[in-house]
C-alpha cells in the first residue's frame, strides 16, 4: 500500500510543487492551506506523513504539532523558512521527526520522507527496519528504535507513544544510578507531551521499574 502524505502549506506554488513532487514518487497526496483544512482531511482520510510549514494562517505549525505528537504513528516533517535554533528545537520537542529549511533539496526531502515511511511501517507492523534497527536489551526486555515497540521477555509486543519511547530510550542510556521522576520527565518532554493527564502504559511503568530496581542494587 502506497504511503499517504499530507502537505500543509499556505503558499500556493510551494504547495503545488510539493504535491507534484510526491505524486511523481508514487505517493497518494493530500494538501491543505491551513490547520482547519488539515484537521478536516485527517478526520476523513488515513495519513501517514504530514509535511508542514511553521508559518500558517490561524494556528501555526508548532501549535498544530501538539495535536499530532501523540497520534498513532503519524510522521511529521517541518519544511519552513524559519531557521532559528529555538524553532527547530521546539519542533523536535513537540514530536516532529525532522525539520528542514527552505529552500530545500527535493532529493533530500524525498529520501527523508521515504526513510520516515519505512520507520512508520515498521512501527505499525512491529517489525524492525532491516539493517537500520537498534535494539536496547535489558533483563529480557527489548526496545526497538525504529518501530518504537517494546517487547516483553515473553515476546509480547507493545506499541509505545512517542513520548514514552523517548523516556525509555533516555532512561536506558543514562548512566546515572538513580534518576528522579521529575528529572527524566523534564528531560524527555513527557510533562509537555502528555501533560500528565494521559495514564502511562503498563509496559512503560514495568520497564522503568526494572531499570530502577537494578540500578539501585548496583549502587
Amino acid at each position: 500500500m502506497n504511503a499517504r502524505i499530507l502537505i500543509v502549506e499556505d503558499e500556493v506554488v510551494t504547495r503545488q510543487t510539493l504535491t507534484r513532487l510526491f505524486q511523481q514518487e508514487g505517493y497518494e497526496v493530500f494538501d491543505a492551506a491551513d490547520g482547519l483544512q488539515m484537521e478536516n482531511i485527517m478526520r476523513q482520510e488515513r495519513v501517514d506523513v504530514v509535511i508542514m510549514d511553521v508559518n500558517l494562517p490561524g494556528k501555526n505549525g508548532l501549535e498544530l504539532a501538539e495535536s499530532l505528537r501523540e497520534s498513532d504513528n503519524i510522521g511529521l516533517i517541518f519544511l519552513t523558512g524559519r531557521d532559528s535554533e529555538d524553532d527547530r528545537l521546539l519542533a523536535l520537542e513537540l514530536g516532529a521527526d525532522d525539520y528542514l529549511i527552505k529552500p530545500y533539496n527535493p532529493k533530500e526531502l524525498t529520501i527523508r520522507v521515504r526513510n520516515l515511511c519505512r520507520r512508520i511501517e515498521a512501527s505499525r507492523s512491529g517489525s524492525p527496519v532491516e539493517n537500520n534497527s537498534v535494539e536496547f536489551q535489558f533483563h529480557g526486555w527489548r526496545l526497538n528504535s525504529d518501530s518504537r515497540c517494546l517487547y516483553s521477555p515473553e515476546n509480547q509486543m507493545f506499541r509505545l507513544p512517542k513520548s514514552e519511547y523517548r523516556a525509555l530510550e533516555y532512561f536506558y542510556l543514562t548512566r546515572a544510578a538513580f534518576l528522579t521522576v521529575k528529572h527524566w520527565l523534564n528531560v524527555c518532554w513527557i510533562a509537555n507531551c502528555v501533560r500528565m493527564t494521559v495514564p502511562l502504559t503498563l509496559p512503560f511503568v514495568a520497564f522503568v521499574g526494572i531499570l530502577s530496581l537494578t540500578r539501585k542494587h548496583r549502587t
